[in-house]
């Protein structure tokens, strides 16, 4: 299987001109321009066809959307410890928010336990997108049943100057106003101003905090 030219085959060029204002900073030759629908049929593909873990060693890759591929399939994979594995070896190679942001596994939901440990060391790595990576697994999976107040508290502590971090602080801290208020709001006050700010914005935009909420947060923050 040759991913490159079916990638290739799928190449909607206005597209990419569009995604690569969303991805900024990548070289002029590193976005194919493929849509996220076929991106997903075509991991699928590879999955069915078995190329799975020929794909997966192809590191590092030359292209965003085979990283995109990447970080579908490993979301996708169903044994944790397998999953785990290929996570630590991929983060290393991924450099802008949108494959950060789509690497999310599904078996990570049913071993918290253990991915909390490893989510505290991804939060202080040295790597950007690794520590963007680490907060999202918490927003994704520790909001809900599986939340403690000390995770508030290991985001807040969290001081990077790098944008997508800050920005991933706001997002994390904005879905855990809508799940967790009584033990985030008192927290809001002592984010860095920036994070601070990005996060009431972004609460005020969610549809999951009553317009009661936004009020309360405006005024005492």
């Amino acid at each position: 299987m040759n991913i490159e030219e079916r990638l290739f085959a799928l190449q909607d060029s206005k597209y990419r001109e569009f995604h690569k204002g969303l991805v900024p900073g990548m070289p002029e030759d590193y976005i194919i321009g493929v849509r996220m629908p076929n991106l997903r049929m075509l991991a699928k593909e590879i999955v069915k066809e078995g190329a799975v873990e020929e794909f997966l060693v192809e590191l590092p890759h030359r292209y965003y959307e085979e990283n995109q591929l990447h970080a579908i399939i490993l979301s996708g994979m169903k044994e944790y410890d397998t999953c785990l594995a290929q996570v630590e070896r991929f983060l290393p190679y991924v450099n802008n928010w949108a494959t950060c942001d789509g690497l999310r596994p599904r078996c990570f939901a049913k071993h918290t336990e253990d991915v909390l440990l490893h989510v505290q060391r991804w939060i202080k790595a040295d790597n950007e997108y690794t520590v963007r990576f680490g907060i999202g697994v918490l927003e994704a999976f520790f909001l809900d049943k599986a939340f403690d107040h000390q995770q508030l508290q290991w985001v807040a502590a969290i001081v990077r100057e790098e944008y997508y971090i800050r920005m991933m602080q706001a997002w994390y801290f904005a879905t855990a106003l809508a799940k967790q208020w009584d033990a985030t709001l008192p927290v809001i006050a002592g984010l860095p101003e920036w994070v601070r700010r990005k996060t009431i914005q972004k609460a005020k935009e969610s549809f999951r905090v009553s317009e009661e909420k936004k009020q309360l947060l405006i005024f005492n923050h």
